[in-house]
């Protein structure tokens, strides 16, 4: 198929083609202001199926509205019926639509345009009414809540918040793009069913939090739940706005005769995690828990985790390697410790369900 895109290189344009080009749709038009005049009409008459994501939501003259969100949108249309041409098209509309205000008021004239442009030409014409969107290459300081307080939360720039609890509608970025794909695909196959796009609810003063317990965490090591949700989509959108010059940061490294000992990450329900080396011959650990619970994990070297137990003194040896992986779990009551019995140093890995409490340790020292 050969595709257009208007406003190709806006926040929304950019990541769809690339999401167009990761599904293998190859001839893609990309339509910008950077576009000459001329090619214009050739592009558009050429075009199987239109993503319309060009227009004007803050120009410096609200007559602009008018000419970027409903003039363009009718020379596309008259374009597209003076070549005989029946192409489906998606417009990024937006939830204004129903507000009495300019911009609001060319969105809706611009999708009553596609309306009678869609019957005249007998095609499905989707209106897309987007609320607030948000991700990575957002422009900051513009229109976006978020990536403003992204963007200057992780170069310790001023914010300003009139209200915190004023409500936010939020759509994610990668949820906008393949809603617009499912319209692409279900044209294709006759369909007109189309995934539905989660739509976040949320206060100006919760986005700046999770913003700067994102930006906290690099020094506590402690990770809000970026895993599902409003959550892992703001988390993607804050680490797209760091400079590059923060894509690394350093940790803290303990160092005894035995080896080191690092922590790399904490989590608020789920523990932590941390590495530690030691060297020929050391042993490390002579203790148990009650309830903490650990994995250990060899990656590279020898090693013998040796169990005993408390009450009845039982005992356990195991004896793993990096070069055969295998994840050793201590058990609360058992006292245990692990030997580098290898002839380099020795690296491992290690998981613990919760972050250590100085106050709460539930380790007691108890040779093995």
């Amino acid at each position: 198929m050969r595709l257009l895109v208007t406003g190709s290189d806006g926040f929304v344009g950019k990541n769809l083609c690339v999401r167009l080009r990761e599904l293998g749709y190859e001839d893609v038009f990309a339509l910008s202001r950077a576009t000459p005049p001329q090619d214009i009409a050739p592009a558009l008459t050429a075009a199987d199926f239109v993503f319309h994501l060009a227009g004007t939501n803050r120009p410096l003259d609200v007559a602009e509205f008018s000419s970027g969100n409903v003039a363009l949108t009718a020379s596309i249309c008259r374009t597209l019926l003076d070549a005989g041409r029946s192409t489906p098209i998606v417009f990024a509309s937006s939830i204004q639509v129903g507000s009495d205000n300019p911009y609001g008021r060319s969105k809706a004239a611009a999708e009553k345009v596609l309306e009678e442009y869609g019957e005249a030409a007998r095609v499905r014409v989707h209106n897309l009414r987007l609320n607030n969107i948000f991700g990575k290459w957002s422009r900051p300081n513009y229109n976006s809540v978020v990536s403003t307080f992204c963007h200057n939360i992780a170069r310790d720039l001023p914010i300003r918040i009139d209200d915190a609890t004023a409500p936010v509608s939020l759509v994610y970025i990668d949820d906008v793009v393949n809603a617009m794909v499912a319209f692409l695909e279900s044209a294709a196959a006759g369909d007109a069913a189309m995934s539905a796009i989660p739509v976040y609810e949320t206060t100006v003063g919760a986005i700046a939090a999770e913003v700067r317990a994102f930006k906290d965490g690099r020094e506590t090591l402690i990770t809000e739940p970026v895993g599902v949700g409003f959550v892992r989509a703001l988390y993607a959108t804050y680490v797209s706005y760091l400079p590059t010059a923060q894509f690394g940061y350093s940790v803290a490294k303990y160092t005894d005769p035995r080896g080191t000992f690092v922590e790399m990450l904490k989590t608020r329900d789920s523990g932590q995690f941390s590495y530690f080396s030691a060297k020929p011959g050391m042993t490390r650990g002579g203790h148990y828990h009650h309830t903490k619970a650990e994995k250990f994990l060899v990656i590279r070297g020898d090693a013998l985790f040796r169990f005993r137990h408390i009450v009845t003194n039982e005992r356990i040896d195991l004896r793993t390697s990096g070069e055969a992986p295998q994840i050793v779990e201590t058990v609360p009551g058992w006292s245990h410790d692990i030997t580098n019995v290898g002839d380099d140093e020795m690296i491992v890995m290690l998981w613990a369900n919760e972050i250590f409490d100085r106050n709460r340790p539930d380790t007691y020292r108890h040779a093995v």
